[in-house]
């Protein structure tokens, strides 16, 4: 039987993936990167969008939303202890496709449209057709709790490999 999720994500093969909550149409991927539930966020009609951030589909548009929450650009996908990150996907053409978070252990969580939202290795697991690349990475700083949650999943994770 072959896997959808597979078919349409052919990096999430080799990365590996779970499955972490159910599909759903109360949220999109834009939302579930800036840690929302609650609404579907795109610049449309029927979609929320922050108030003074220009309502229309661009990476720079993404950009703005996601500086609203705190979040600057960096440089790279690498975990570090000190902040959350975010990585806005976009098509060659410049329209962003997507939204990804990184996790306190360091892998990354994502919602796939409608679909399911899923824990995956890296950002670049996504890369293909439907997404296209990772094209910006953003970060604010982590607070004092989420960085010892963050040290304790870590270990948790690196104790685990070592036990299998």
């Amino acid at each position: 039987m072959t896997d959808p999720l597979i078919v349409s994500f052919p990096g999430l093969a080799a990365a590996g993936y779970r499955v972490t909550s159910p599909a759903t149409v109360e949220y999109n991927c834009i939302a579930w990167a800036a840690s929302r539930k609650d609404r579907w966020w795109w610049p449309s009609p029927d979609g929320y969008w922050p108030s003074g951030v220009p309502p229309v589909p661009t990476v720079q548009a993404f950009e703005a939303t996601y500086q609203t929450l705190g979040y600057i650009r960096c440089a790279t996908d690498n975990f570090e202890i000190d902040y959350e990150k975010v990585c806005i996907f976009a098509h060659p053409n410049g329209t962003p496709t997507h939204a990804a978070r990184q996790l306190d252990n360091g892998r990354w969580t994502s919602k796939l449209g409608r679909n399911v939202d899923i824990e995956h290795a890296t950002p670049q697991a996504l890369s293909g057709r439907d997404y296209g690349q990772p094209v910006l990475f953003m970060q604010r700083p982590r607070s004092t709790w989420r960085k010892f949650l963050a040290l304790v999943k870590r270990g948790y994770a690196r104790f685990r490999r070592w036990l299998a």
